[in-house]
């Protein structure tokens, strides 16, 4: 059986900008405002950690695409609930584990009020890609592989 097709490099970074984007725009003003770290402060640090978020969803998203193609033979915008939940659980683990040091870093907090923040954020963004990626492949799915081209040149073609 062979892999199934991957999404493009550039499909994959539209994916990730507008994920990212849509991810700033919606939570940053509650972090705000449930931290008590200013708006200002906040969208530095939520950019930050969109950086850190962007590459390791690159890295993530593929390496799971590959593995969940290679045991399956099916492309990601294929994929069922349990496994998109199970997705969505392992990249924000990940992501948490990153990006604890760096809240606790940016904004003086203690080690567990930043885990509190930190876990919220988490949870807001799980179901945030949750229901990201579930759009985005129905919106931009995977294009099935191109048939080899054939042509007919009629009865006159010769064979080289």
């Amino acid at each position: 059986m062979s892999a199934p097709r991957l999404r493009s490099f550039p499909d994959r970074l539209r994916q990730i900008a507008l994920f990212e984007v849509g991810g700033l725009l919606l939570i940053t003003p509650p972090f705000a405002w449930a931290s008590g770290v200013p708006i200002t402060e906040s969208i530095g640090l939520l950019a930050l950690l969109a950086l850190i978020a962007a590459i390791w969803n690159g890295c993530y998203n593929t390496c799971f695409d590959c593995v969940e193609g290679r045991l399956t033979g099916r492309t990601a915008d294929r994929r069922p609930f349990r496994l998109r939940a199970l997705h969505a659980v392992g990249f924000e683990s990940g992501l948490l584990l990153m990006t604890l040091p760096v809240i606790v870093w940016w904004t003086d907090l203690g080690w567990i009020e930043a885990l509190i923040a930190d876990i919220g954020l988490a949870i807001t963004y799980t179901i945030y890609a949750f229901l990201f990626n579930l759009g985005y492949d129905r919106l931009f799915p995977i294009a099935p592989a191109a048939a080899p081209a054939t042509t007919d040149a009629g009865p006159l073609a010769t064979e080289r």
